[in-house]
């Protein structure tokens, strides 16, 4: 059950419009390119500044979407897409539970943001996943402990259109230099590992389930 979020996604927060920033942004695209494994740049709504190659290429057997493109706005994509649990593996306990767990303490932390209110709705128009939010969050971290919120060092499964990886793993990094970080942006790579299991078995589990299953509610 996959939830077409919103209507229309609202506009992405820009960067800072200085040619200095500009110009860093585009050498820093450079740079993305040249890097072989999957890395975005984004902002701390997960709107996508900047995509490699390897980003696209992870993502371009997914199919179109009002609102929840990987390329537009990564949060939603794993949220809202039907076709996220096509390529990131174990969707729900890998990627959905630790991100929208990560969406919740940046949400408490950055008070109020026009872009990170704008989720916060759609998230309440699914009641599945305005019960995940709400009530089977704090049960999935007491279960698995608070370090799985965090993004940075993560190892999550993938299964990659490229049936050189297939079925395979990544880690995932997240870093920032001083210029980024005054934009309010943060890299992301997923550096990717040893394929671990057949990608057509991976495939078919993905495909039967687009969405949150129901989340047991905290005692």
């Amino acid at each position: 059950m996959a939830y077409q979020a919103g209507g229309q996604r609202p506009a992405p927060r820009p960067v800072p419009e200085t040619p200095e920033a500009q110009a860093y942004l585009e050498d820093y695209a450079g740079l993305l390119e040249s890097v072989s494994f999957p890395s975005l740049v984004v902002d701390h709504c997960w709107d996508v500044v900047l995509t490699n190659g390897a980003f696209r290429s992870l993502f371009r057997e997914v199919g179109p979407h009002p609102t929840a493109m990987p390329g537009d706005n990564f949060l939603r994509f794993v949220l809202f897409h039907p076709d996220a649990p096509t390529v990131l593996g174990e969707h729900e306990a890998s990627w959905c539970l630790p991100m929208l767990a990560h969406f919740a303490r940046t949400v408490e932390s950055h008070g109020p943001d026009h872009g990170l209110q704008a989720i916060r709705r759609d998230i309440a128009q699914d009641p599945i996943m305005e019960a995940a939010y709400r009530h089977g969050l704090p049960h999935w971290i007491r279960a698995v402990g608070e370090d799985a919120v965090e993004q940075d060092g993560a190892v999550r499964p993938l299964l990659h259109p490229d049936p050189r990886r297939g079925a395979t793993e990544c880690r995932v990094v997240v870093e920032a230099s001083r210029t980024l970080e005054e934009l309010g942006c943060a890299r992301v790579t997923f550096v990717l590992r040893e394929t671990r299991r057949s990608a057509s078995r991976e495939r078919r589990t993905g495909r039967t389930a687009s969405h949150l299953r129901v989340v047991p509610a905290a005692d």
